[in-house]
């Protein structure tokens, strides 16, 4: 791997760290990774992301690059002859990808989260309607811009892949902890195999977390949201 000043702050279950990690072995960068606490945030944190004050936080040089997407796009950029593009090499290819990457964000991965907060059985069950409307949605998204190909962006994953790829252990725990079928082969073929082929890929199998130890993670980290928001 190629040898760069890089520390990332962040945290192994996070998906939005996943991001990161992903795009830093996609173009065999060595960093160093120092683990932050759920609950706590460190004084490098705050020193580095005092707007927002949250993980990831990628520290370039001792210079800090925050939000997760803007990271990924920034790798991409300033290491161009290390790996492969992760964003598309047309102008319009990347619009749609970034569209797309926002609506996971702001509205897909939103409505998942809400399966595993709420324990009101109504609001459960709306959200997970809106998750799977959301993979129906993603799946002609996934045929239209992989173009027959394994990947988002095409042979390779790309930044759509790592966008929606990273919350694919949280899909699963969903699916475990609360007994659903979010990702079904027979409503979405062609995302259930994308997702095999995502989690497979040498880029993520290091970084993605075993099912079983996220949702130990999980159980922790929602009872303390759901504490906060009773209190």
């Amino acid at each position: 791997m190629a040898r760069n000043d890089l520390k990332l702050l962040g945290a192994w279950p996070s998906p939005y760290v996943m991001r990161t990690r992903i795009a830093l072995n996609i173009k065999s960068l060595a960093y160093d990774f120092l683990e932050e606490q759920f609950g706590t945030k460190s004084e490098l944190l705050l020193k580095s992301n005092p707007i927002y004050k949250k993980i990831p936080v990628l520290i370039h040089d001792g210079k800090p690059i925050c939000e997760s997407l803007i990271i990924v796009q920034y790798i991409d950029e300033n290491w161009t002859n290390f790996g492969h593009s992760i964003l598309p090499s047309h102008p319009y290819d990347r619009a749609i990808a970034r569209f797309w990457a926002s609506y996971i964000d702001e509205k897909w991965f939103p409505a998942l989260r809400g399966v595993a907060a709420t324990q009101e059985e109504n609001a459960k069950k709306a959200a997970t309607e809106t998750v799977i409307e959301g993979l129906v949605l993603l799946e002609d998204v996934f045929k239209n811009c992989s173009k027959g190909k394994k990947f988002f962006g095409g042979d390779k994953i790309g930044y759509l892949d790592i966008a929606l790829g990273c919350f694919l252990g949280w899909l699963k725990v969903n699916e475990k902890l609360n007994n659903v079928n979010l990702l079904d082969e027979s409503r979405t073929p062609g995302l259930y195999k994308w997702a095999e082929d995502f989690c497979g890929d040498s880029a993520v199998k290091d970084v993605m977390p075993e099912t079983d130890k996220l949702a130990q993670a999980a159980k922790v980290i929602w009872a303390k949201i759901r504490a906060q928001a009773s209190s």
